[in-house]
């Protein structure tokens, strides 16, 4: 599975476990049940692995693990990989022999449970995925080394993402057209503000897009909820300075969009533009999930 949260390596080092993202932070201090539960790893071994929070129904979120402060939310570790085993280096040695050790020396508990390998079809595995909500899922050769930063092509992600249709009130311009649109749904008959999507745009459709918005310029903006006070954890916040660069329009036009997650401020996260639907009644748009 594709777990929604933050790749971590755990180190052993002189009786030490330290916990350090692929840039170097530490997380040790920050999450330091995960360590205590990581103690018993061998001097001299590294694991490689996802760090998340889960939800009521046990679902990974990384919208969870960014606001954890208190115990109410389980965090786990889930290692998926193990690249040095008491000092000795694993990443040339095949994915299936570093899985057997990592079975082997990996301590688990309830804040560290091994990612487990799913031996069954993509079909089933994707079916399982969509119906759970979870994020995608991730897919190895088993006789594949670690190639640290590569696209080799002996490993493959797939995320699978909710979407839905959106109403298009505004957009930042760029010299292709349209940077990103401003996007929103309607609750009680106000459009309120959910987001905004740049991914997924080519310069075609940039172009294009521009030219047909154009006939629904106008002076305000269109929704209820705005401006926000900051850009918000995830940078999907519209402040006042930035809404001083939006053009706004009559909302009036759809847009079909896929997005991860909704967040607890109720935004979106790691939208993609689909597709306009200039066919789509505009006053019909709410928020589905």
């Amino acid at each position: 599975m594709k777990l929604d949260g933050h790749r971590l390596q755990a180190l052993s080092r002189g009786g030490h476990i330290s916990l350090l993202s692929r840039r170097e932070a530490s997380y040790t201090v920050k999450f330091p049940s995960i360590a205590r539960a990581l103690k018993e790893l061998p001097d001299g071994t590294v694991l490689d692995g996802e760090l998340t929070a889960l939800d009521d129904l046990g679902r990974p979120s990384l919208s969870l693990l960014q606001n954890y402060i208190s115990k109410r939310s389980p965090i786990v570790y889930f290692p998926f990989d193990i690249l040095y085993h008491r000092g000795r280096d694993l990443t040339r040695m095949d994915l299936s022999e570093r899985r057997k050790i990592l079975r082997k020396e990996c301590p688990t508990s309830e804040h560290v449970i091994l990612s487990e390998v799913l031996d069954t079809s993509a079909a089933k595995i994707l079916a399982f995925v969509r119906a759970n909500r979870l994020e995608g899922v991730i897919a190895k050769r088993k006789d594949s080394c670690y190639e640290p930063g590569r696209r080799s092509g002996k490993w493959q992600k797939m995320r699978v993402n909710l979407g839905q249709e959106f109403v298009v009130g505004g957009y930042l311009p760029s010299e292709l057209g349209v940077d990103s649109l401003v996007i929103g749904y309607y609750r009680d008959g106000e459009l309120r503000y959910a987001g905004r999507v740049r991914a997924g745009l080519i310069p075609v459709s940039r172009r294009q897009i521009a030219r047909d918005l154009q006939k629904f310029i106008a002076d305000v903006c269109p929704f209820c909820n705005l401006p926000e006070r900051g850009p918000g954890q995830w940078g999907e916040g519209l402040t006042e300075e930035k809404m001083a660069k939006v053009i706004w329009l009559r909302p009036v036009t759809v847009a079909q969009v896929d997005f991860l997650e909704w967040t607890s401020a109720e935004r979106l996260r790691h939208t993609k533009f689909v597709a306009m639907r200039y066919d789509k009644d505009a006053l019909t748009v709410q928020r589905e999930t």
